[in-house]
Parts: C-alpha cells; sequence; structure tokens
C-alpha cells in the first residue's frame, strides 16, 4: 500500500484500541477494491465523542468505526442517522459528506446477517433464542426481525434489560430470565437458532478457557439439539465452550468473525460505494489470529 497526500484516512475509535483486528480487516479490503485509503486505530477517551466529530470534520476523516464506549454517545452527536441506528440508539459507523456533515449507521446486526447467509443460513421464519440483552444483542434482534425471523426469544441475567431488548418488536419476541430453567428450557425446545451475544466465553488477556467447562458457556450444554444452528458472536477464541458443545451435539456451529468481517464490508460500502472482497478479508484476519492469537479484539 503506498500512502500519498490524496489518501483517504478512515479508522476505529474506542478504548482501548491498541489490539484491534479491524485495521487489518479494513487495510485488506480497501487493497480488494484497489481504492487510495488507508485505516488505523485512534484511542478515544470515554466521554470524548463530541471532540472526535469536531476532528473528523477539520481533518476530513472520511469514515469511522465506533465501537465501545462511544455507540451511544454518537447516537445522539451526528447530525443525520439512519433509520436502524435510531431505533437501537446505537452508532457504530460514521461517514463524512462533502458538505462536512457526519451521518451514524449501525452494521452490526445486519453483519450477522450477512454472515449467516454466506454460509447458506437463512432466518427467514425461523425461531430464535438469543443469550444476552445488551448493545450487540440489540442490534442482532434489530436485524434478525426485519430479515423474516419469526419468533425471538430473548434470555438475558437481568429480565428487564431483556424486556426493554424486546420493544423492538414486542409482538413477536419475548424476555426470559437466565435463572427461569423451565422457560429457557421451552425456548430451546422450540428454538431453531441459537445465538451467544454475550460475552461469556471470550478469552481475556493472560486467562485461558476451558473449552469443556459448562460454566464456561452461557448456555446449558444438555439443551443443546443436533437441528440447532448455534452462533457465537464472541470470536476470540474461535472454538469457544458454547462451540465446542455444539459441535459435540452435533450442531451447525459459527463463530463470531465472520459477523466482524461482513459489518466491516457494509461500512465500506457506506464510505466508498462499493463492496470489498470479503474473502481477502477473511485472510487477513485469520492470518492475523494466527500471528497473534492472544491479542485480537475488534
Amino acid at each position: 500500500m503506498r500512502i500519498t497526500g490524496r489518501t483517504a484516512v478512515a479508522g476505529v475509535i474506542g478504548h482501548p484500541v491498541e489490539h484491534s483486528l479491524s485495521p487489518v480487516i479494513h487495510n485488506a479490503g480497501f487493497a480488494s477494491l484497489g481504492v487510495d485509503w488507508v485505516y488505523i486505530a485512534l484511542n478515544l477517551a470515554p466521554n470524548r465523542a463530541q471532540d472526535a466529530l469536531t476532528g473528523m470534520r477539520a481533518l476530513g476523516i472520511r469514515g469511522l468505526s465506533v465501537t465501545m464506549p462511544h455507540k451511544t454517545d454518537m447516537a445522539r452527536l451526528v447530525d443525520e442517522i439512519s433509520p436502524e441506528a435510531q431505533r437501537l440508539k446505537s452508532v457504530n459507523t460514521l461517514a463524512l459528506d462533502e458538505q462536512e456533515r457526519i451521518t451514524g449507521y449501525s452494521t452490526d446486526g445486519d453483519g450477522l446477517i450477512s454472515s449467516l447467509h454466506a454460509q447458506g443460513i437463512s432466518l427467514e421464519g425461523r425461531s430464535v433464542v438469543m443469550f444476552g440483552a445488551g448493545g450487540a444483542a440489540r442490534s442482532v434482534a434489530d436485524a434478525l426481525l426485519r430479515h423474516g425471523c419469526s419468533r425471538l426469544d430473548i434470555v438475558n441475567r437481568t429480565l428487564e434489560a431483556a424486556e426493554i431488548a424486546c420493544q423492538l418488536a414486542p409482538d413477536t419476541s419475548s424476555a426470559l430470565a437466565a435463572n427461569d430453567r423451565a422457560g429457557v428450557s421451552a425456548a430451546m425446545e422450540r428454538g431453531d437458532v441459537i445465538i451467544n451475544a454475550t460475552s461469556v466465553g471470550m478469552a481475556t488477556s493472560g486467562h485461558a478457557l476451558a473449552i469443556n467447562d459448562p460454566g464456561s458457556s452461557p448456555v446449558d450444554p444438555t439443551l443443546l439439539r443436533a437441528n440447532h444452528v448455534v452462533v457465537d458472536l464472541v470470536y476470540h477464541p474461535r472454538q469457544t465452550a458454547l462451540l465446542h458443545f455444539a459441535s459435540q451435539a452435533g450442531c451447525v456451529a459459527v463463530d463470531g468473525l465472520g459477523m466482524l468481517i461482513h459489518q466491516a464490508a457494509l461500512q465500506q460500502q457506506i464510505w466508498t460505494g462499493k463492496f470489498p472482497d470479503v474473502e481477502a478479508m477473511t485472510r487477513a484476519a485469520n492470518e492475523a489470529l494466527d500471528a497473534a492469537p492472544s491479542q485480537a479484539q475488534q
């Protein structure tokens, strides 16, 4: 990649971002498009979202990916906001236009749908059980219901948070407390697709999780059935405890790297008007994970 005075700049803002995998993924995408863009990681301390927008305009930064803890703040501060991001009150993508107006988007949920479609998995008419009710879960819930999911059961440690997430589509979703064993068991019995949208199972620095430990899975392994498609939004490690038990049960097991890559591809389409080579982005991500498996994060 040759960087010149004409090279357009994009990046990821969050705290921390030192070990972000996004620069590897995005630069591979830009290279596949043959566009004169470069993508970097920019550490942005909490409560400085407005400063980032000012800097984006002043420096002509064409696009930014937004990660924690700035997604909610950006939804309040951007000049324009997409319908999906407005519903979620969360933004993970910023785009600067020629009039220096900044629009906020959310590509996380659609990134998951795209990654599943790429693997031949459709959500149309299917019943989904999702564990977690945070920002990522809400984005996924919104996308699932827009893409034809017939029923969504949201299981969360705190019932109130699950009920709030269900407000996105109260007619087709229901909330369950994680300690409601009978309710969760019934949801799993009727479910077709099981999604982990919590951080349970994610590796942390200096701490390796035992993939054969049921305590490292957000889902009781005894509730998994061979007809389930099991999706874990965690991608580090690639095989979590949940995916380990899913494979043992004969389920289709899907890790979270595809969502990260496909949501990045959708971001590039917003910024450049072109859709990058997802396979090239995937190869770059896998090479980075293989080279430094203990460090990668979004």
